[in-house]
């Protein structure tokens, strides 16, 4: 039995760590992709998880599978094909030190999943399926992660989304807005960030908070907001936690990813449906996913920067 099976992007990251005097940056290679991370957490604080994806038969393929497998992530259903390479994405610093997003993904490994390669027996032995956007921006992965999400919601498993928005990915955004209104129409648990619900509705974040959860069939919603906390909501309660203050940010890549993860954790620790968990449980998940998050970002990487479970407690 799994606790978490998602389906989705893993890939390499590289982030900037200098730049020449034309510009041109240095760069570290680190392990990631948003479903990859969120399964990363969860691992490290000790549930049992697996991961559905492709990627290539070549040396990023093959160290993303020997990281996953060593941070204790089941790679049954990780495919290796030699005929695509692994999706890569390069994080670089504007002028205002805000990351931008260039991808090598034309196509990427992830995307060329398709239905008949699904291993469905693991959505079957899970409490929970996760997914996210990247995984429908094309074809033939966007079939398949309909086809998995279908599958879960027909076995009755609880459905988490992030939508997850990497706008160079898509050739109309349009569509783009079109794949999240479906992944928010399929969920029931959904991490989404302050920039995502501007993207979607227009709306500030707490204003956002309301409008998803009154228009979508929700049990459980955060909204991020980075440095600026969390909104969150459920049928029982509503209400604002502070981001973790007083830590140095190195590393954005991959928090929102950690945030999911970590809440997810103390959700299925809770022992409680989401919609059940009361204003005190509800503030104790979003507290931990908060301090996991933020200490992860003191740290290089998605999947190498996860804390340590007694890290965490202990910031609390």
């Amino acid at each position: 039995m799994y606790d978490v099976v998602a389906l989705g992007e893993a890939l390499i990251d590289f982030a900037m760590i200098s730049a020449d005097a034309e510009a041109y940056p240095t760069m570290a290679a680190h392990p990631g992709g948003a479903p990859a991370n969120f399964l990363a957490a969860l691992t490290k604080f000790g549930a049992k998880t697996a991961l559905i994806t492709k990627v290539g038969d070549d040396s990023f393929g093959r160290l993303l599978l020997g990281t996953m497998e060593k941070a204790g992530i089941d790679t049954r259903g990780v495919i290796l094909d030699p005929t695509v390479f692994t999706t890569l994405a390069f994080v670089s610093l504007d002028s205002r030190g805000e990351r931008e997003f260039s991808f090598a993904r034309k196509p990427g490994a992830d995307t060329c999943i398709r239905e008949n390669e699904l291993d469905l027996e693991l959505i079957d032995r899970a409490k929970v399926f996760h997914f996210g956007t990247l995984s429908l921006t094309d074809e033939p992965a966007r079939s398949a992660t309909v086809k998995a999400v279908e599958h879960a919601r027909a076995g009755g498993k609880l459905i988490s989304f992030d939508p997850n928005l990497r706008e160079p990915l898509w050739a109309d955004l349009e569509q783009a807005k079109r794949q999240m209104l479906w992944g928010l129409e399929m969920a029931d648990v959904v991490k989404i960030s302050d920039d995502e619900v501007k993207f979607l509705f227009g709306l500030e974040p707490e204003a956002g908070c309301e409008y998803i959860f009154n228009n979508f069939d929700l049990k459980l919603l955060y909204v991020t907001c980075g440095g600026d906390g969390c909104w969150y909501r459920n049928a029982r309660c509503s209400g604002h936690a502070e981001s973790l203050k007083g830590v140095h940010i190195l590393d954005k890549t991959g928090a929102g990813d950690i945030f999911g993860g970590s809440a997810m954790y103390k959700l299925l620790c809770s022992g409680k449906a989401p919609e059940e968990l009361d204003r005190e449980e509800l503030e104790a998940v979003v507290r931990f996913a908060s301090v996991s998050a933020g200490l992860s970002a003191t740290r290089a990487g998605g999947i190498s920067s996860v804390p340590e479970l007694a890290e965490v407690e202990a910031r609390l």
